[in-house]
C-alpha cells in the first residue's frame, strides 16, 4: 500500500498543504528556509580613499580646556577661556573647522565660573568690611 504518512502523502501530491496541526501556517518558527546564503561582500582596502575628517579649532579645545579648569585656578583660566571660545568661534564661522561645541561650552564655562568667583570674592570683601565696621564701633575707652 502507502508507505509511512498516507493522507499526508496524497495531499502534497495533489498540491495542498500538509496537515498543520499547531496552526502556524506560513508563519512557522520551525519551517527550514532553503534560500542561499548572501554573498559575500569583496572588500577593496586599497582602493577606497579614507573620509575627510574636518580638523577641530585649537582655540575651541584651549576653551574648553581653561573653562574646566577655571573653578581652580581661581578663574584667572576662566577669563582666558571666554577669550579662545570667543575667538575660535570667529575662526569656526570663517574656516568651517571642527569644534563649535567645545568653543560654546568653554564660553558657558568660563561665564558662569567668572561669575562665581565674582561673586565668592564680592562677599568675601562684604565680610572683611562688616567685621571692620563692627569691631571698630564696639571699642570704648
Amino acid at each position: 500500500m502507502l508507505s509511512g504518512g498516507g493522507r499526508a502523502d496524497r495531499r502534497e501530491a495533489h498540491g495542498t498543504a500538509p496537515y498543520d496541526p499547531y496552526g502556524y501556517g506560513a508563519q512557522d518558527p520551525y519551517a527550514q528556509s532553503y534560500s542561499q546564503p548572501p554573498a559575500v561582500q569583496q572588500h577593496h582596502y586599497y582602493g577606497q580613499p579614507m573620509p575627510a575628517m574636518r580638523p577641530t579649532n585649537g582655540m575651541a579645545t584651549a576653551s574648553l580646556v581653561c573653562g574646566l579648569i577655571g573653578f581652580f585656578a581661581c578663574g584667572v583660566t576662566s577669563i582666558l577661556a571666554v577669550i579662545f571660545g570667543h575667538v575660535s568661534l570667529g575662526q569656526i564661522k570663517r574656516t568651517g573647522e571642527g569644534g563649535h561645541g567645545m568653543a560654546v561650552t568653554g564660553l558657558i564655562l568660563g561665564y558662569l565660573i567668572s561669575a562665581g568667583w565674582l561673586l565668592i570674592l564680592l562677599f568675601y570683601i562684604l565680610g572683611i568690611a562688616m567685621f571692620a565696621a563692627s569691631s571698630g564701633s564696639t571699642s570704648t575707652y
